[in-house]
């Protein structure tokens, strides 16, 4: 099953500055204000090599500046091989959290053999991007999210005696969460760390399209000759995460309609009753509690907003998903995603997959309000605000071989990039 293994990672020295101005977010999420704000605190943030945009050739430019940060001294291998402890504190809704998992090299498997799993859909110029940048530098500056199942919580337990010590590296970001990294080099832990992942399948909860391309570019270079079976390129940066841990936390990723011609909202509620419970509130403020409750009791529910309140939809039944995707594992029909894309915005209202993909008249969004707000100025039909898919249901889907809608995901926090880098050619 999984191989992972310890390994030197590359990280920021001293002379690079305060690591808290060496992190961002990950690139996907960051506008270019965002960017250039980071790069005025500290010339040397990661999110000049994770996210480039400086010179006729940003992705040759990247390589450039990666090595010229390496001769500098800026940046420098590790001096032993070891897992690397990561650790998120954070707040939402009011709540405290604290999520822990382990950084490591994980070898490259494709999907078939079920070792690695995905849950969802990917976008071909995501990984086009990804692929150049992996091509211009040999590394890995950010690490994939997946998650993995711990019996008697064995792994757990370890790692809480491991990082029973003041971290290597902590600092609080913007957002307020806190960041904390311990390197576990001992031998006899980390080998015990490897063999409790020898019998278990890892699950991708964030990073898709890095991991597609981390196995595209391990082919492109065997198939160019540029590397063989048992290179570094084999594997690639993995944050590896408990499904028990008490930390996950799933938010929602909500849907705004735009550019249909004739929408009309009362030709689609009238449409969707064949399926569905439809009930109109005028109190928008009702919204969250009726979605969340709905959730509680096992209904399947989502908010359409048009600008006059919002109408709580409640499917009937499972028949209408059993015969529109007959192929598909219980855990894919009975997610929320998976109903609203395929009885609303594909029977309804004619969007079908490609449209989605290309995002011709589907965006997301993980604030309700900028939803809502979009329909309130004109800009969209309407919006869907749903509710989070849960880590069970993830893996569910993910082990019976299948991935969800795009976006139907959003693990918060978001890992933060820059505290490790796993640097695997020249």
């Amino acid at each position: 099953m999984a191989q992972i293994a310890p390994f030197r990672a590359l990280r920021f020295t001293e002379q690079a500055g305060e690591i808290s101005e060496l992190c961002c977010p990950p690139y996907d999420i960051i506008s270019e204000d965002e960017r250039l704000a980071y790069l005025s605190k500290n010339e040397h943030n990661i999110i000049r090599l994770e996210l480039p945009r400086e010179g006729d050739n940003p992705y040759a430019e990247a390589g450039r500046t990666l090595r010229r940060w390496l001769a500098n001294g800026i940046l420098a291998d590790d001096d032993e091989p070891a897992y690397y402890i990561y650790s998120q504190q954070f707040t939402v809704q009011g709540k405290v959290y604290a999520l822990k998992g382990i950084i490591a090299r994980v070898h490259i498997e494709e999907f078939e053999r079920g070792i690695v799993l995905p849950h969802e859909e990917t976008l071909s110029k995501a990984k086009a991007d990804r692929f150049s940048l992996m091509d211009a530098t040999m590394c890995n500056f950010s690490q994939i999210y997946s998650l993995y199942h711990d019996d008697g919580n064995v792994t757990e337990l370890l790692i809480d005696s491991l990082t029973d010590c003041q971290p290597a590296q902590q600092f609080t970001d913007g957002a307020g969460v806190t960041h904390s990294l311990w390197a576990v080099k001992d031998k006899t832990a980390a080998a015990t760390i490897t063999a409790q992942f020898a019998d278990r399948r890892l699950f991708i909860a964030d990073g898709h399209h890095r991991y597609e391309t981390a196995l595209n570019f391990r082919n492109h270079l065997r198939g160019t000759g540029r590397a063989s079976v048992g290179d570094e390129c084999d594997w690639c940066m993995m944050m590896l995460v408990s499904l028990e841990n008490k930390g996950l936390v799933v938010l929602p990723t909500h849907r705004i309609v735009h550019g249909l011609d004739n929408f009309d909202e009362q030709k689609l509620i009238s449409a969707c009753r064949e399926h569905f419970d439809c009930v109109h509130y005028g109190d928008m403020s009702a919204m969250s509690g009726l979605l969340d409750q709905s959730r509680k009791h096992g209904q399947r529910s989502f908010a359409l907003c048009c600008g006059d309140g919002f109408t709580l939809m409640t499917l009937r039944d499972t028949d209408a998903m059993d015969s529109a995707m007959p192929q598909a594992s219980d855990a894919l029909r009975r997610l929320d995603v998976s109903i609203l894309h395929t009885l609303v915005l594909e029977t309804a209202l004619g969007i079908d997959r490609e449209n989605m993909a290309n995002q011709i008249n589907l965006s997301y969004t993980r604030d309700a309000a900028e939803a809502i707000a979009a329909v309130d100025s004109g800009d969209a039909n309407c919006c869907f605000i749903i509710n989070p898919t849960g880590v069970d249901e993830i893996s569910a889907v993910a082990a019976a071989g299948e991935k969800m809608p795009q976006k139907s995901t959003y693990f918060y926090p978001k890992l933060i990039t820059g505290l490790v880098m796993n640097k695997f050619g020249q």
